[in-house]
């Protein structure tokens, strides 16, 4: 018994140890980005591996999104004679909810994956450490470029997944079962507010980017520098990427559209 209670408060200590590191890398991480505005090649060269490398999985799945979105609130509401009212159930749920979490869960799998590998192996390959004997802190040349490029990709690639998602309902709503289009659009204007729905929605993104892109730098650089410490850090990343993003968006949702 009293070794249960030994394993388990060594596993407690460890979770919070851990934690602690994380934010002191966190601010180690933000500390070095005003030194990126010297060189903005480097922003630049990340955004491009981040964001746009995840445009593909980003537009298609917004658009299926939207579409079943479409179809199905189409199934619902048909029965109440309220079809009018699809535009404003497509939008809304893009931009409050599903095109923030899935954008974040896709870039967790994606973008997430591959920041954690890439750190990994440069450090598995003892390149971090050539840098530090070359006076180079990698922090500052390594990850803080692709923490800064992962915070501004995330809200802008939530945007198109919201963006396409509501044109892949359009294509099912209007062009496929035959709804108005001028009630489609019109119902979707009228219910969704800028600083409600979309300001909403734009915060959530930003947040994810923050967190996301935080664990992914961060379980790369704190890997084990082995091919087995590299999978699984990658393996971490995904999974408390995408819980951080669940739990997250109940604890905003909860703050930003409710009462309580």
């Amino acid at each position: 018994m009293i070794d249960q209670f030994q394993h388990l408060g060594s596993a407690v200590l460890g979770i919070f140890e851990r934690l602690g590191r994380g934010h002191v890398f966190l601010m180690r991480v933000l500390a070095g980005i005003p030194c990126l505005f010297m060189r903005p090649s480097l922003i630049v060269t990340q955004i491009y591996g981040v964001g746009v490398l995840s445009l593909t999985i980003i537009i298609v799945s917004g658009t299926f999104v939207g579409m079943v979105l479409g179809l199905q609130g189409y199934n619902t509401l048909v029965d109440f004679g309220a079809t009018e009212s699809l535009g404003a159930v497509v939008s809304l749920s893009l931009v409050r909810e599903l095109g923030p979490v899935l954008t974040s869960l896709l870039f967790a799998g994606r973008a997430g994956s591959a920041l954690t590998a890439e750190i990994g192996l440069m450090k598995a390959t003892e390149q971090l450490s050539g840098m530090e004997m070359m006076a180079v802190n990698p922090l500052r040349r390594v990850v803080a470029p692709r923490f800064f490029a992962g915070v501004i990709s995330m809200p802008l690639l939530a945007a198109i997944f919201s963006a396409v998602g509501i044109l892949g309902g359009y294509l099912v709503v209007v062009e496929l079962l035959g709804v108005d289009a001028g009630s489609y659009w019109s119902q979707m204007q009228d219910k969704t507010d800028f600083m409600e729905d979309v300001w909403g929605g734009i915060i959530k993104s930003i947040v994810f980017g923050v967190v996301v892109t935080w664990i992914a730098v961060f379980e790369g650089y704190d890997c084990t520098p082995t091919s087995e410490g590299v999978s699984r850090a990658t393996t971490r990343t995904v999974v408390h990427a995408s819980l951080a993003t669940l739990g997250l968006d109940f604890v905003l949702t909860a703050l930003m559209f409710s009462d309580l």
